[in-house]
């Protein structure tokens, strides 16, 4: 099942146990504009070369509408809806005041000069300028792009409108980005985990951990359970996976991943196969790479009692099924890896006082969202009687209903 079809089945469970009616369903689901346009650009050889960019804003009933832009040969339409539409219900979820947007270029970035990634970026922003905004729609960094990318749409955009620093997040610290940014979605992991533990009477000290993907969000989510006494017993990236049932060195992992881009050939643990990772035994297991990777096939062998899921939809509605019945619990993407909107947010809000904070501030004021938002998830698991997916989605939706039903936009 396709991200898409996924987040609309959910959709539709949240709205079948919240009673919406039928009109309000499909007002909800449809989004409020896509837009599409022809990006031409002169390449450092002086041909032309022509790419599409595109943005999909799917709702902005409790505010402007955020989420991130990539830079990706393919970009799949279905799934920038499908993220579009989770941004909306994961803002929701977060309690912050925003709904949901996605977007991007179809391009090869790794094939395109510095200079010509520029020109694509000011091209697209010039193309798309009157339709985000700081009280419209905030894009943030995603696949193949980052703080530089949202330095060129900030100067793009402030030609036309005037210095504007909160039309984008994830800027660089010295254009108004916000410290605690770069940790935010693993930080966010973490503090979901404690809150996950806490509930059945367990810290994360002394938890065994395996965390799937090591890149932002794994690695960060990997060094600050290090610290707080979890024990991470194996990890995998793109070039393979390793396996220390005593306790991988965190710090040695860190430094030999700097050094060689990836985990492969650390001396600290034994080499593994990647498709293993998944089913070693471990408490607490942490998707963080791609979706789609807990499937039917693996779902009956994986052996934690606990899934937390920073990846986005990376188990699929099947597995979901079968991990219920063998009594694995399982925190959705929708709110475990929130972490990073949360703090965007947070960067907006600093930019439009002109008053920054520091990073102690940024990260208390995330784990005050994170631990609500779990006490929110789980009021309302027992409201419906229902698992923590279910609560979330249904949570996220019924803040969204309830905004379009107040505002008067019901159909």
């Amino acid at each position: 099942m396709n991200a898409l079809a996924a987040t609309n089945r959910n959709f539709k469970l949240a709205s079948r146990l919240l009673g919406l009616d039928s009109k309000l369903e499909k007002s909800l689901l449809i989004p409020f504009r896509e837009i599409k346009v022809e990006c031409t650009i002169p390449k450092d050889d002086g041909t032309l070369q022509s790419y599409i960019g595109f943005r999909v804003q799917h709702d902005n009933a409790r505010g402007p509408m955020k989420g991130g832009i990539r830079y990706h040969p393919e970009v799949d339409p279905d799934e920038v809806n499908a993220l579009a539409q989770l941004m909306t219900w994961k803002t929701a979820v977060a309690n912050i005041p925003y709904g949901g947007a996605k977007g991007g270029i179809g391009c090869n970035p790794s094939e395109l000069s510095i200079s010509e990634l520029e020109r694509l970026t000011r091209v697209f922003t010039q193309k798309i300028h009157d339709l985000i905004g700081t009280h419209m729609d905030v894009p943030a960094p995603d696949m193949g792009t980052g703080p530089q990318t949202m330095a060129w749409i900030l100067d793009e955009y402030s030609k036309f409108h005037g210095y504007s620093p909160a039309v984008v997040t994830g800027k660089p610290i010295d254009l108004g980005g916000s410290l605690g940014r770069d940790a935010a979605t693993g930080r966010g992991v973490l503090f979901a985990t404690e809150a996950l533990l806490n509930e059945y009477g367990k810290s994360i000290s002394g938890q065994r951990f395996v965390i799937q993907g090591f890149g932002n969000v794994g690695s960060w989510a990997a060094q600050l359970i290090d610290e707080k006494g979890g024990k991470i017993v194996a990890v995998s990236d793109i070039t393979g996976a390793i396996k220390n049932s005593k306790g991988i060195d965190i710090p040695s992992l860190l430094k030999h991943t700097k050094e060689t881009r990836g985990v492969k050939g650390f001396h600290g643990a034994d080499s593994i196969d990647s498709n293993s990772i998944l089913l070693e035994d471990c408490d607490v297991l942490i998707p963080a790479a791609l979706g789609g990777v807990i499937n039917r096939e693996n779902a009956n062998e994986i052996k934690a009692k606990f899934i937390v899921e920073a990846a986005n939809h990376p188990t699929d509605p099947e597995a979901d099924e079968i991990l219920k019945k063998k009594g694995v619990v399982i925190l959705p993407d929708i709110y475990a890896n929130s972490g990073g909107v949360t703090v965007s947010y947070f960067e907006w809000v600093q930019n439009i006082q002109g008053f920054m904070w520091d990073e102690e501030k940024v990260n208390n004021e995330l784990k005050n969202y994170m631990t609500k938002g779990f006490k929110d998830v789980k009021d309302m698991c027992k409201t419906h009687e229902c698992d923590l997916r279910m609560g979330a989605f249904s949570l996220g939706v019924n803040r969204v209903a309830r905004a379009t039903v107040l505002r008067g936009w019901e159909a």
